[in-house]
């Protein structure tokens, strides 16, 4: 084998290694990646939903608007990632069982009597 053929072979097996290192590096990065995303924007929407309430009110508009933001930041989740983070809990869910009133604890019951 000529020292220009092993020179080749040599470049060409190092692309290829270096070519899986870095598809393996993306594969392994971005659920991660996605995770961080949902996390944030789920903690930024529950953050906004306690903004809204505290100073609009629970009945507001803005604070229903921010309600609508949460439960579709954890539908984008669910959707993307087939989990979603429990800002209060400080913890991720494997099932769809997020409640869209779990706010209500905020509110006082007493205004509606």
């Amino acid at each position: 084998m000529s020292v220009r053929s092993h020179l080749s072979s040599n470049l060409i097996s190092r692309t290829i290694l270096t070519a899986f290192f870095f598809a393996a590096a993306i594969f392994v990065a971005a659920p991660k990646a996605a995770a961080d995303d949902c996390q944030k924007r789920i903690a930024k929407a529950d953050h906004r939903v306690h903004e809204a309430v505290e100073h609009h009110g629970w009945q507001s508009p803005e604070a229903d608007h921010a309600r609508r933001e949460l439960a579709e930041a954890r539908t984008y989740c669910w959707d993307h990632s087939h989990r979603w983070w429990d800002e209060d809990a400080h913890r991720w869910h494997t099932d769809h069982d997020w409640d869209d009133h779990d706010h209500d604890h905020d509110h006082n019951h007493d205004d509606h009597h």
